[in-house]
């Protein structure tokens, strides 16, 4: 579950990076975010799998 954790932080940390580019007219920076977002909602799907199997034990 840390591992995913992990995950999460450096992936919302590089959305964030991308998106503030992306509002300030970088075209690649905004499809660098999008395709960072899409890799997060993998993530967090996993994480909730995780965290209902951890609750359950």
């Amino acid at each position: 579950m840390k591992k995913l954790v992990k995950q999460i932080d450096e992936l919302f940390a590089a959305i964030s990076v991308d998106a503030n580019k992306a509002v300030a007219g970088n075209k690649t920076a905004g499809a660098r975010a999008r395709k960072a977002s899409i890799e997060l909602e993998k993530v967090l799907k996993e994480f909730r799998k995780v965290s209902i199997a951890e609750a359950k034990k």
